[in-house]
């Protein structure tokens, strides 16, 4: 497998260091910004396969840089960032962000989100160069794995990289239910504490995508304290 393209937008040099030198350390290529601006600049430019992005940066916040960079790549983005209140996270991830790691990090689990995004980047360039992926139908939502779309009616729906994992994950296994544990393990690579948080956000934002209602579901059904399980429809 390839080693990642990174971009790291981080001002604090100490810690702009310590992930540069982790990143060179384990052969993976990188690019660094100390400022928003350059960090779109950048990301614009070059093409990274995945930002590390921190949020308190000296000219714009981090999640203007998120919205600025979703409106044109789907490009995962982790956020490493000292703010820890589950508020800051949600607008982080609802913003866009694929990933949120709390300052101070461990680097063997910055690794190891990196290992999960160059998995699911090998996975999805698999998928699409597979002639023979199969189009999901289940009721009005259509996937197509090999275009890697999904549709609701004849509405092309716009998706995070995170959520249509989720829909492709559930869709694959309609019917079942998925433990928190399960699914967490399978989209992030690992169940912290911090994955099931974030897995919660996402799925509250597919189903406002998903759910003509979604206080009343027709297609993610809930299992408190256990998981979720896509409902078939008829």
């Amino acid at each position: 497998m390839n080693k990642l393209n990174i971009l790291v937008v981080e001002d604090d040099a100490p810690v702009r260091n310590l992930i540069t030198t982790t990143l060179k350390a384990h052969d993976y290529k990188y690019l660094t910004a100390p400022n928003g601006e350059n960090a779109i600049m950048l990301a614009s430019t070059n093409n990274p396969n995945v930002i590390l992005l921190d949020l308190g940066l000296p000219d714009m916040d981090g999640v203007e840089v998120i919205k600025k960079v979703r409106t044109w790549s789907n490009m995962p983005i982790i956020v490493i960032s000292a703010r820890s209140e589950d508020q800051d996270k949600i607008e982080a991830l609802d913003s866009g962000a694929d990933d949120y790691l709390t300052k101070p990090f461990s680097v063997e689990e910055l690794l190891a989100r990196l290992r999960v995004v160059a998995r699911r980047l090998a996975a999805l360039q698999s998928d699409t160069n597979n002639a023979n992926s199969s189009l999901f139908t289940n009721g009005n939502l259509r996937i197509d794995f090999a275009a890697g779309c999904a549709y609701l009616g004849d509405e092309e729906m716009h998706l995070t990289p995170i959520e249509y994992k989720l829909l492709c994950l559930m869709a694959k296994n309609v019917g079942k239910v998925l433990t928190h544990t399960y699914i967490t393990s399978q989209v992030w690579g690992s169940s912290w504490d911090n994955d099931v948080a974030s897995l919660r956000v996402f799925m509250a934002t597919l189903r406002k995508k998903l759910e003509s209602a979604p206080d009343s579901p027709q297609y993610i059904q809930t299992h408190v304290g256990v998981g979720y399980r896509m409902m078939k429809q008829e």
